[in-house]
């Protein structure tokens, strides 16, 4: 993680940029509210999550939000929305308890030599809903009917950007998964109103199109990912309804949920920080927002106001392993920050999107 420069204003987010008082141990001074959500000037970088008392508070930039970890920790949020902008930022917590923050992709470490880490997760948080099945009609979507007959729509470039063939534009992020995903499918309703069991075909789809570098540009196969499958868990992804990401319970769920209205889905990552190397992933969870937005598995001719659930989902997992938004034209690569209804072809990664994930395996 990129060291930050101790601000009280984060610049990006203010406009300015205010010197922080020093504590009597050189680190910079919190003020923290009794109650509610923190921003980066209550918990400034260079501050101590230990000597402020700010591990389990939350931690709020630009509509979303990060619950303060344990040390030797960090998480990252990223939204895929309506709005085409780009939402979502790190807060790392080093060993010593010392914060900072990136509030984008830019500046990422880049070398991919590190070493996959044990978690060391020693508390790991359950709440109500994690312990108890959760039954299929909870957050479910809508049947996903399909006209008996219907073509899927075929892939399509988009005229008013870039071909996803010679579009190389790409920005990564600071983790990478050096050993196996291991993921689970949470319980509750799916999207496209999936059987669990279809979800996980679907899923699986999606993760495999990152994995096994999915694309019609003839690139071959050259990037080391890799993930497996665990099952069914009663577990939720660790996000709620505000787009915050709250404290870990040390499994990798994909499911399905309430989020903001403006959300499509949105992914939450805790990666062991390396200093130097891109850090190492520890849990990532993803959530579909089946409480404001409608999903299909296969959009057809009559397909109306539906995401596809596997574009969203290769779209995800491209955040889970390390790949970062695109932004306006390059509406054609699966990672541009951007998703529309109706179509598939961010089931196929681009030029720029094979480029990032060769660049981290």
């Amino acid at each position: 993680m990129v060291a930050f420069a101790v601000l009280a204003a984060v610049p990006g987010l203010t406009g300015t940029a205010q010197a922080t008082t020093q504590g009597a141990d050189g680190t910079a001074v919190c003020n923290l509210p009794e109650q509610g959500p923190l921003t980066t000037e209550n918990l400034p970088a260079g501050s101590s999550v230990l000597t402020c008392g700010a591990i389990g508070r939350v931690v709020t930039v630009d509509g979303t939000g990060v619950t303060v970890p344990e040390p030797g920790t960090t998480v990252s949020v990223d939204v895929l929305a309506t709005d085409g902008e780009a939402h979502g930022f790190s807060l790392e917590v080093a060993a010593d308890g010392k914060v900072s923050y990136a509030l984008n992709d830019a500046g990422a470490d880049s070398s991919t030599a590190g070493t996959d880490v044990p978690d060391h997760l020693t508390n790991p948080t359950h709440t109500a809903a994690d312990l108890s099945e959760e039954a299929d009609s909870v957050d479910a979507d809508a049947p996903d009917v399909i006209v008996e007959g219907e073509a899927e729509l075929a892939e399509a470039d988009t005229a008013a950007a870039a071909g996803a063939c010679s579009d190389g534009a790409y920005k990564t992020a600071d983790r990478k998964e050096y050993g196996t995903y291991q993921w689970y499918i949470g319980d509750g309703g799916m999207p496209a109103g999936l059987s669990r069991t279809d979800a996980k075909w679907a899923f699986w789809d999606a993760i495999d199109n990152i994995t096994d570098s999915y694309n019609n540009c003839g690139y071959t196969d050259q990037v080391g990912a890799k993930h497996n499958y665990l099952g069914t868990t009663s577990r939720e992804s660790d996000v709620n309804s505000s787009d915050q990401c709250t404290s870990r319970d040390g499994v990798s769920t994909w499911d399905a949920g309430n989020l903001k209205s403006g959300t499509i889905a949105m992914a939450c990552s805790w990666t062991f920080p390396m200093p130097g190397l891109k850090n190492d992933l520890l849990e990532a969870d993803v959530r579909y927002n089946t409480a404001d937005h409608n999903f299909t598995n296969k959009p057809t001719g009559s397909c109306s106001n539906k995401y596809d659930v596997r574009s969203v989902g290769t779209h995800e997992a491209g955040h889970v392993f390390g790949l970062g938004h695109v932004g306006s034209g390059h509406e054609n690569l699966t990672m541009y920050k951007n998703s529309r209804t109706c179509m598939t072809k961010a089931r196929t990664l681009g030029k720029g999107d094979i480029l990032a994930l060769r660049s981290i395996y």
